[in-house]
């Protein structure tokens, strides 16, 4: 593999997890969906959740508005390991939220991913969700107001 395909692989990959994250931020689960592979994974064992394929990703997604108020999730760029048509990395995550019955809280985690080339560029086979430290102290904030609302 040339250095250029090499770079190019890399600023891909990148662009992906950075598309997730603001999948996230924006609720948009089906984009999410897309993101991985026909038959890739989400796993987040601390929910407990293993979702297995892009309609079950889909299908989970569109449940989290009617149990989460609002999350904030801040991702950090991690390593990548290319081997040809596929990759291993992580991403560093920090997240702030709360869910609809009050409990929430502040946590640190790692993505470990695996990552595939297809004909639509690189996707995920699969990410997994790893809770390094937790803070269930409930958030008291809440998104600012308009200037000159109520």
């Amino acid at each position: 593999m040339s250095d250029f395909q090499t770079l190019a692989d890399r600023v891909e990959i990148e662009a992906l997890r950075g598309e997730f994250t603001d999948a996230v931020m924006m609720r948009d689960y089906d984009r999410i969906a897309l993101l991985f592979t026909p038959d890739g994974a989400l796993r987040m064992p601390n929910i407990p959740v293993e979702l297995e394929g892009r309609e079950a990703i889909r299908a989970w997604g569109r449940r989290v508005p009617d149990v989460v108020e609002f999350l904030v999730q801040n991702t950090h760029p991690g390593m990548i390991r290319l081997a040809g048509d596929t990759a291993s990395g992580r991403a560093y995550i920090s997240e702030v939220g709360r869910a609809r019955d009050g409990r929430g809280g502040l946590n640190y985690a790692i993505y470990h991913d695996r990552y595939q080339r297809t004909g639509d560029g690189w996707k995920f086979a699969e990410r997994v969700y790893e809770v390094r430290y937790e803070d269930t102290t409930t958030p008291v904030g809440s998104p600012p107001r308009p200037a000159g609302g109520s």
